[in-house]
């Protein structure tokens, strides 16, 4: 694995920042932030971790992150010089991680001028690191990452997120679809990153969220760029360069696949809108 001396660093910073996450789960209280949302003192304290670290290495760079130690607002902080900004998820999976369910991850991605450069999904339980920086291709520990080059089949596994109605509370026609058939294989993890990089994997033709914050996809935007999938919102519009500049922690929803399966999805989402 070709790391620089910056994602080499980042990966260890994931590592410690995930032991401190380990040492909570099985024993963690559900708290809630900004209405219902679900936090814990796991995740406040690996966020801790993480900004004092980047701080003291890249004091120049900006830093968004979901938490604050309060929950009455995410943590934003502009660069002092430059365009290079850290998007932080502590626990992406929070609900997983209170329930004891093993699917959540540390999420550290790199944004610079907008576009995701470097990228750290670290799946906390099973000790895997999936990695990437930009022109140095995606790796999960020392295996090299390729996101799947072949269109939809029978074959096909497809990541949904659980939540995916509308603004008005209505669930879209194309979600009925995917639940209502059996020739993509529809599954939910219940950690948008995790599910994300199942893409750059080779594992999932396609991810599709809904309500997810720009932390959760950040990283992971990173790593299925450089395993040659697509990332763009679930129309297929750009998401990235994405305009940090007022970021509070508004909806991100995106669709990352395969190139052939991103083009399929995308139509198919089309073709059944609303």
């Amino acid at each position: 694995m070709p790391n620089s001396a910056t994602l080499t660093a980042t990966i260890a910073l994931a590592r410690a920042a995930g032991a401190i996450a380990r040492a909570h789960f099985g024993s963690v209280e559900r708290l809630t932030k900004r209405g219902e949302e679900a936090v814990t003192v796991a995740d406040r304290a690996v966020q801790r971790h993480i900004v004092a670290a980047l701080r003291a290495r890249f004091p120049d760079d900006g830093v968004i992150g979901e938490e604050n130690d309060d929950g009455s607002a995410i943590t934003h902080e502009r660069p002092r010089a430059g365009n290079r900004t850290w998007v932080i998820d502590p626990i992406d999976g929070t609900n997983n991680f209170v329930s004891g369910f093993s699917h959540f991850a540390v999420c550290i991605g790199l944004l610079d001028g907008g576009e995701p450069v470097l990228g750290v999904v670290y799946d906390i339980v099973r000790d895997q690191a999936y990695a990437a920086e930009q022109g140095h291709g995606a790796w999960r520990d020392d295996v090299a990452l390729h996101a799947p080059a072949t269109p939809l089949s029978e074959r096909a596994v497809l990541m949904l997120t659980s939540n995916l109605l509308d603004a008005d509370g209505h669930l879209p026609t194309w979600a009925s679809a995917f639940h209502g058939q059996t020739r993509l294989k529809v599954r939910v993890i219940g950690s948008a990153a995790l599910e994300a990089v199942t893409v750059a994997a080779g594992i999932a033709h396609g991810a599709i969220t809904i309500h997810c914050k720009l932390w959760d996809i950040a990283a992971a935007a990173a790593i299925v760029l450089e395993a040659g999938g697509m990332v763009t919102r679930p129309d297929g519009s750009q998401l990235f360069p994405f305009d940090l500049t007022n970021y509070s922690g508004g909806k991100t929803p995106f669709l990352v696949a395969g190139p052939q399966a991103h083009a399929e999805l995308v139509e198919l989402m089309r073709s059944r809108p609303g």
